[in-house]
């Protein structure tokens, strides 16, 4: 019998962010003096303190099975984290430990999708929505955004998408994969529509601590009605640069957290039982690191800002989160590069790999050809380097 792909699994498409790393890694493998913004992984090691815990849950022997939705530790640990820098009262039953955001909101989907329900998802997005929306057997209903809008979508961009089939919208604020940020009370008009609708909120949370203009705010703060209808998503791995811990995290109301715990045990059971006992250090310690870690962030944010923008055809916006610029490339579709039209961010960004070693990720893969992604969560050696190279590979187009 010939080979069988379920068509469902056939349709997804691999992570771009992902493929562009994957080739980076190998050419520097080669020796090829490449410089990759491609992932969004921190460049800062995990602090010390949070590697300790680890260590010695190591020491302890905590290495066997733990519930599949995590320790009551650690659950207990992001209740408090949420109550005491977010303003939200959780127990540990309204809480489950999943490996990674990723995993957290592929739970979420599964949980609250049936075949043909809709879920809205502004554009530009994280590559990984989508097509978590579909896996799910959903159907992921695209809100374009503009950069004169900041990427943010209104509550009347909103009601034009909603049908009898919306059963929720995803929020990413600050957001991957442009760095804006949602204010309280654009997130209250949301939350007022959301409650009046009766559709869900997926809010990724996941960069809540890199805001670089005012406070960020939960939406689920904004009234118990918009709580029941929320599910806030959070890790550790971009706060704390732990992105190969894979701990991530949901607080929801007890009925959906249940069916969530219900998936995981027979998709993964429990998350990995080290990485639990060192995101209870993380979640519980200073936010001093992470602060430190913030403030090469902004500098790296604000030199890249300061040198796209002083490139004839390229432009940006100034990101107000995460550690992402969005790069308007549209004024150079159309133009050649050794003969080689520029039809396609793809184009754009597999030129300038081939040609100047740079590795970014076309905004075709966040629903928005007309820029690329750029992630300054790297040295900034590479991103001088980078910008250079840049303008180089820029001054060489031709008509």
């Amino acid at each position: 019998m010939a080979l069988k792909i379920s068509k469902k699994g056939g349709a997804v498409s691999a992570s771009p962010t992902l493929a562009i790393d994957s080739k980076f890694k190998a050419m520097k493998a080669e020796g090829i003096d490449a410089v990759g913004f491609g992932t969004g992984e921190p460049d800062f090691d995990t602090p010390d303190h949070i590697k300790q815990a680890a260590i010695d849950a190591l020491s302890k022997g905590m290495t066997k099975y733990t519930p599949a939705s995590g320790t009551l530790q650690l659950k207990q640990a992001v209740a408090r984290k949420l109550k005491r820098e977010n303003n939200l009262d959780y127990e540990a039953k309204n809480i489950v430990i999943s490996n990674g955001a990723k995993h957290s909101l592929t739970n979420i989907f599964m949980a609250i999708c049936d075949p043909g329900d809709e879920v809205i998802v502004p554009a530009p997005y994280w590559v990984s929505y989508p097509e978590m929306v579909k896996l799910a057997d959903g159907v992921p209903v695209i809100l374009n955004t503009t950069e004169e809008h900041d990427f943010k979508f209104t509550v009347e961009e909103l009601a034009e998408k909603v049908t009898d089939k919306t059963v929720a919208v995803i929020l990413c604020s600050p957001s991957n994969p442009t760095g804006s940020v949602y204010s309280k009370e654009e997130l209250k008009k949301i939350a007022d529509f959301c409650v009046e609708k009766q559709i869900m909120v997926i809010s990724d949370e996941v960069y809540e601590h890199l805001i670089y203009e005012g406070d960020t705010v939960s939406i689920a703060t904004l009234g118990e009605e918009i709580k029941k209808l929320t599910v806030t998503v959070n890790a550790v791995s971009k706060t704390y640069a732990m992105t190969g811990w894979r701990i991530g995290y949901t607080a929801s109301c007890e009925e959906l957290a249940k069916v969530m715990s219900n998936i995981q045990s027979h998709a993964t059971s429990n998350p990995n039982s080290i990485a639990q006992a060192a995101a209870i250090a993380a979640l519980d310690g200073s936010l001093d690191c992470v602060y430190e870690m913030k403030k090469h962030f902004e500098e790296r944010k604000n030199y890249m800002y300061e040198k796209i923008n002083a490139i004839e055809g390229l432009s940006c916006r100034m990101p107000k989160g995460a550690f992402y610029i969005m790069m308007n490339i549209s004024k150079l579709k159309g133009k050649k590069y050794e003969g080689v039209t520029i039809n396609t961010s793809d184009d754009f960004c597999n030129l300038l790999l081939e040609k100047e070693l740079v590795a970014l990720v076309p905004g075709s893969g966040f629903g928005a050809d007309d820029f690329c992604r750029w992630s300054y969560a790297t040295g900034m050696d590479s991103i001088q380097k980078g910008m250079e190279r840049l303008a180089h590979f820029v001054s060489s187009l031709e008509d």
